[in-house]
């Protein structure tokens, strides 16, 4: 059997064994970048090592170091606190402050994940409080962590214009982290039609009531801060609703603002003086521990590790494809369906349907490379091919078999059944896994920008 053949076989089998066992996907990239590299294609072990991408490891160390850091010391809950009183009462604009936050924190370097898992809980405890479709707030929670998920400074970003920057592809990341940022409004924005927002526009809410008061002692033994909301579903909406409204804290502290002013450096460094972001953000981190380190003790155990080695393993074995000519093997068959354009749609829905099953974060660094022939033949702009494929990866993320799409569900209010809400998050990613990749594909790709 021929090593192109045997690569995209054993990337079949990473997918399927990752989706079906609890097993970190990029330590079974590990295990078939040593078996392919070595006993097919006869790599020695240093080389093998050699291909994984130590500077996209840094960054995410460093990203995730920081928001760690952001989270424990409240500035996390800042941003989401002085949100929320900028609703002033008015329902309707509570799921867009979510879409927001969850944006924002995307944006700044937070894994999706870990975004959704944070406003999740909070998201849903306020559909529940008030009555507010469940679906269409779980989703604007989730489209909004993909909104701001390609921007420069994220992970998903720093995946993408990594993995450009090492095919020596054109710089795009700003079109890119623009069109996954309009595609995911554009959808919120059909949500909030569809899912009641003429209705919600109409409601008000007293925000000078505390949290909790209106329930008359029901929900009184939620544990107040939504942290079991996370794990456990939505809880009680008392609990949720207190971690929003009645936090520790109302007053920005020193370390807040210096944790603010950290990430805005960070960014400055890394945009307008293209400096290390890895290096910038790590850097960082250890300056706020150094300053307050009673309050950072167990950030480095927060530090994303799991994100960490399941890119590790992953470039690592796509060094190993890609010695191998997997990529342009795989692009060749695809150019040989038909034109370029076709063969870009069906990339975006390979892209789109794997990625509902399985990682997005461990798909970009695989599937951006495959369509490099396709590039190189021409008749498809580079970055309105990788937008194109970035996007229809990433908006698939709300199936309930995908990690974030799983946190809505597992956040469920207590004014819906958990089986109802599983069905409506099914049947909507389904539409989305069906239409979403021939929409970016048309609204992208076909204008031939890029």
């Amino acid at each position: 059997m021929s090593p192109e053949w045997v690569s995209i076989l054993a990337l079949a089998a990473l997918f399927i064994v990752g989706t079906l066992l609890p097993i970190n996907m990029g330590a079974l990239a590990f295990v078939a970048a040593w078996l392919v590299g070595m006993y097919s294609l006869g790599m020695p072990e240093d080389d093998i090592i050699a291909g994984m991408n130590s500077d996209l490891v840094l960054t995410l160390i460093g990203i995730t170091y920081l928001f760690a850091i952001a989270r424990n010391n409240g500035t996390v809950d800042l941003i989401v606190q002085k949100a929320v009183q900028a609703v002033g009462g008015r329902v309707a604009l509570i799921p867009w402050v979510m879409f927001a936050i969850t944006g924002v924190l995307t944006a700044i370097g937070a894994a999706s994940p870990a975004a959704c898992a944070i406003i999740g809980p909070i998201a849903l405890g306020f559909a529940g409080r008030y009555k507010i479709s469940p679906l269409l707030m779980g989703m604007l929670v989730v489209h909004g962590a993909q909104a701001g998920g390609f921007s420069p400074i994220s992970i998903y970003g720093t995946i993408t214009n990594s993995v450009m920057a090492d095919n020596d592809l054109p710089n795009g990341e700003i079109a890119i982290f623009l069109t996954s940022l309009i595609v995911n409004l554009l959808i919120a924005v059909a949500l909030f039609a569809v899912l009641g927002g003429r209705e919600l526009m109409s409601r008000r809410i007293d925000t000078s009531v505390p949290a909790g008061a209106e329930d008359h002692g029901d929900g009184a033994s939620g544990s107040g801060t939504g942290g079991g909301a996370a794990g456990t579903g939505a809880g009680t909406s008392g609990g949720t609703m207190t971690a929003v409204e009645a936090p520790a804290t109302s007053r920005i502290n020193t370390e807040q603002v210096i944790t603010l002013v950290a990430f805005l450096v960070v960014a400055v460094l890394a945009l307008v003086f293209e400096r290390n972001i890895g290096f910038c953000a790590i850097t960082a981190a250890v300056l706020l521990v150094a300053l307050y380190p009673s309050s950072n003790k167990g950030a480095v155990s927060q530090i994303a590790w799991a994100t960490i080695l399941l890119l590790a393993g992953v470039t690592t074995f796509v060094a190993v494809l890609e010695e191998a000519g997997t990529p342009e093997y795989v692009g060749q068959l695809a150019a040989g369906i038909g034109t370029a354009l076709l063969a870009a749609l069906l990339l975006c829905y390979v892209g789109g349907i794997v990625s509902a099953f399985a990682s997005s974060t461990a798909l970009l660094p695989i599937i951006i490379p495959i369509a490099i022939p396709l590039i190189d033949a021409g008749g498809v702009g580079a970055v309105a091919l990788v937008a194109a494929l970035a996007v229809s990866s990433t908006i698939v993320d709300v199936s309930p078999f995908s990690t974030n799409g799983a946190i809505m569900l597992a956040n469920c209010p207590d004014t819906i059944s958990q089986e109802k809400f599983y069905k409506q998050i099914l049947g909507y990613s389904a539409i989305v896994v069906a239409v979403g990749p021939l929409l970016v594909w048309a609204a992208v790709v076909l204008p031939g920008w890029g």
